[in-house]
């Protein structure tokens, strides 16, 4: 599992729903782009499909996403179909820094990655060192959330 945590100063509600306003996600990830709820969907809730939109150079791609977790203002995650991946965040006080958050972005794999995936990984078309991309990448949408909700 990978995770990467940073405190913000900012209550725990508002970083959930600027986290789980997944149309908005292009705000703070540096990959992807942005999401549509699926089904009627309009907020996260366990069961809840979502289609995410990603880019890496001039790669385009589409992820198709199931909500797992929705627990305001504790945590949010969601599992991706393509890739076997799990992606999550917690907030919790920072017990260092009062009335801060500390938000906790992680991510692991929830079954086998299938094997196209894998070679697209491996192709370099998305990174040649895709594992330290993607925890690179959390720790950037965090810096970008902190600044928004901090701002």
């Amino acid at each position: 599992m990978d995770e990467v945590s940073l405190p913000i100063a900012a209550p725990p509600e508002r970083l959930y729903d600027l986290i789980t306003d997944v149309t908005q996600m292009g705000r703070w990830s540096p990959e992807c782009t942005g999401g549509t709820w699926l089904r009627g969907a309009t907020a996260p809730a366990p069961g809840v499909r979502f289609r995410g939109s990603n880019k890496h150079g001039l790669m385009r791609w589409w992820t198709h996403c199931e909500v797992t977790k929705a627990d305001r203002p504790a945590a949010f995650e969601f599992t991706v179909r393509e890739s076997g991946m799990r992606w999550g965040y917690r907030f919790e006080p920072d017990p260092e820094n009062a009335g801060a958050t500390l938000v906790t972005e992680y991510r692991d794999q929830n079954r086998a990655t299938p094997a196209v995936i894998k070679l697209v990984q491996r192709s370099g078309l998305i990174g040649r060192n895709r594992e330290a991309s993607l925890v690179d990448g959390m720790r950037d949408t965090l810096v970008r959330l902190k600044a928004a909700a901090e701002a």
